[in-house]
């Protein structure tokens, strides 16, 4: 975890520069609740950095739309570009562009392809995906053994976007992590992709519903989809006593269903860390100040007993 840099370089940071500086920000979806804070962030933080701007496109999760936001960045000439990727696989492609035309770039939350191979100038922001997996199976495991179903439960599994390495990240580390401790008995029913977003969850999880198979545990790669399992089941007249629905990210919005006793484990993404420090990254690389490869903010288990602490994290 290398988060040291940000507090070094904020000072110089603020008191500016000679000239105005413009970032060029591409985001995987204005659509997204968790892209939504990140963006909020990434507005926040500049608005402190003197004679730093941005500009923002939404590449609505289209790589094809990404790849021309960022070719007219470069044409542009903004001093540095900052993305959340609409495809990990497209990264090596626009590190190469980036890197030929002498432009700074920091990938921002969603991890790129190339990320132990990112040229100089570039560099990489987010949180360990593996560790949300695991912190959100040990949640499920306790929660299981007080039922006394840890060798007994039925688990589904919504993931994100297969195309992001999050996905994949936190959904092996949740499966390898209950595989290998006190609840190694648990079958993993299903697992299906429903692209961050609610309503494919929903819709997913009244599917897993109809089949009519037992249901004790749904664990989503983020919050929102965790939000859509809980309104099919509650629709469907599932009592949520009898299903531990986890989550990741710690939304506002889960936190309220966390209080409604609806939701019981979410995993706290910082998503004003992540881009504080991806803003304060682009800077200090167009300004040739030393930065980190990899930028990891922590993830935080968040229940029913800590949750208030979180209120207003995000």
């Amino acid at each position: 975890m290398k988060l040291a840099f940000a507090a070094a370089v904020m000072a110089g940071l603020m008191t500016g520069t000679a000239s105005a500086e413009t970032l060029g920000i591409s985001m995987q979806s204005f659509d997204n609740n968790f892209q939504t804070l990140l963006r909020e962030g990434l507005q926040a933080r500049a608005a402190e950095v003197k004679d730093t701007n941005v500009q923002f496109e939404d590449a609505q999760t289209d790589i094809s739309k990404q790849l021309n936001q960022i070719n007219n960045f470069i044409a542009a000439g903004v001093d540095g570009i900052i993305l959340t990727l609409a495809d990990a696989s497209a990264a090596p492609g626009i590190s190469e562009a980036a890197q030929k035309a002498n432009i700074p770039l920091v990938y921002l939350n969603l991890e790129p392809g190339n990320v132990g191979q990112l040229p100089d100038k570039q560099a990489y922001v987010g949180s360990k995906e593996t560790d949300a997996g695991m912190q959100a199976a040990q949640a499920t495991c306790d929660l299981l053994k007080k039922k006394g179903k840890e060798s007994t439960a039925q688990v589904y599994i919504l993931m994100g976007d297969l195309a992001h390495q999050a996905s994949r990240d936190r959904t092996s580390s949740f499966k390898d992590t209950l595989a290998a401790g006190d609840c190694k008995g648990v079958t993993i029913v299903d697992e299906q992709s429903a692209a961050w977003t609610r309503t494919n969850a929903m819709d997913m999880t009244t599917n897993w519903i109809t089949a009519g198979q037992p249901i004790d545990v749904v664990y989503a790669n983020n919050d929102e989809m965790a939000l859509g399992a809980i309104a099919a089941l509650k629709s469907s007249g599932v009592s949520m006593d009898d299903v531990i629905v986890i989550g990741i990210d710690a939304t506002q919005d889960a936190l309220a269903a966390m209080a409604a006793g609806d939701l019981d484990a979410t995993v706290f993404q910082n998503a004003k860390a992540q881009s504080a420090s991806a803003i304060d990254a682009a800077v200090a690389i167009i300004g040739g100040k030393p930065v980190e490869k990899q930028v990891m903010v922590p993830f935080e288990l968040v229940t029913p007993k800590n949750m208030a602490e979180y209120a207003n994290r995000n």
